[in-house]
């Protein structure tokens, strides 16, 4: 090589260099320390739902829920691909979440041995067709059963191979029955730090989400399950349950402080006629994340972006708040 061609090539290296850098660090007004994943629920209009969130607030945004066909094939707008490319501007990563408190009847026959392959298929083509990020498996109650293990091994070698990431949605009351082995192959896990009580049990009201109940699932899923605290996201709910006469069963954050005047400083409020609400306002929100912070886990993970407010009492901004100190 000769002193122009090196010269050629040193400054068309530094270039390249130089690009990818840029690609794969964080904006400036990026939270740095911290991952902010928010889960946006659609029924299959993402770009419209997308209007509703603050794209510069989050880093990992995911699609819930796209499930498939009993024949493994997933049928998405074609505008999702708007959003991926309109996230990716943002350096925002975009996974497709499957699965699902309610997912279809045929998702457990799908997960099977004798079908999963038709479902890997169908995943990772929509994986190339839109260029998401990964998958996250957010498989609950009976569909971790004898299959599970299995399927997500599959799900993983074949999201590997094409450079995807594979996550969970899991809780220390449904982890348990998944094995450490299977925990190991997820690039993160999403800890759903809420639900521990609801309307499904009237006789047990109270908190659905305390600041203790964070404190003793991550310690679950770090110490007593041995993951990296790098890959465990603290759950955040934007969302609250009622209990007793007049409350709602469940009610957005957004909604709760504009009916309630003042909600916005607690963590609970009565309502007219006995009933009570409880949900996290943003001093427990804040706390949770500088948990987040102290124990260097991940991330933190938001259930579900299109309930937060849009003002001075965003608990979205909240979160923003506190990595910015």
């Amino acid at each position: 090589m000769n002193k122009f061609s090196l010269l050629l090539y040193c400054a068309l290296f530094s270039a390249i260099s130089l690009a990818c850098s840029k690609r794969s660090s964080p904006s400036p007004d990026r939270p740095a320390k911290l991952r902010v994943l928010g889960y946006l629920m659609s029924h299959n209009n993402w770009v419209a739902d997308a209007e509703s969130i603050d794209l510069s607030k989050i880093t990992d945004l995911n699609l819930a829920f796209m499930n498939p066909d009993a024949s493994g094939q997933f049928f998405v707008n074609d505008n999702v691909h708007q959003l991926v490319k309109k996230a990716h501007e943002r350096q925002v990563r975009v996974f497709i979440s499957i699965g699902g408190g309610e997912p279809p009847a045929h998702l457990a026959a799908m997960i099977t041995p004798a079908n999963s392959g038709m479902l890997i298929s169908g995943i990772t083509a929509l994986m190339d067709k839109h260029n998401f990020d990964g998958v996250d498996v957010d498989l609950e109650n009976d569909l971790i059963n004898e299959h599970y293990a299995g399927f997500v091994n599959a799900l993983g070698a074949a999201l590997k191979a094409k450079g995807k990431l594979m996550t969970a949605a899991l809780a220390s009351w449904n982890a348990h029955k998944i094995p450490d082995a299977t925990l190991a192959l997820y690039d993160f896990i999403n800890i759903m730090s809420y639900d521990k009580t609801g309307p499904w049990n009237p006789a047990n009201p109270g908190p659905h989400s305390p600041f203790e109940m964070a404190e003793t699932d991550f310690r679950y899923f770090h110490i007593t399950r041995g993951l990296s605290a790098e890959k465990l996201f603290i759950g955040l709910p934007f969302y609250g349950y009622g209990f007793g006469t007049n409350a709602p069963a469940s009610i957005h954050y957004k909604d709760l402080i504009t009916q309630f005047p003042g909600a916005e400083n607690g963590d609970e409020i009565a309502v007219p006629g006995g009933g009570r609400i409880y949900y996290n306002g943003p001093a427990t929100i804040r706390q949770k994340v500088k948990l987040a912070l102290g124990k260097k886990a991940g991330g933190v993970m938001i259930w579900e972006l299109k309930q937060d407010s849009r003002d001075d009492n965003s608990l979205l901004g909240a979160i923003n708040a506190v990595i910015g100190e």
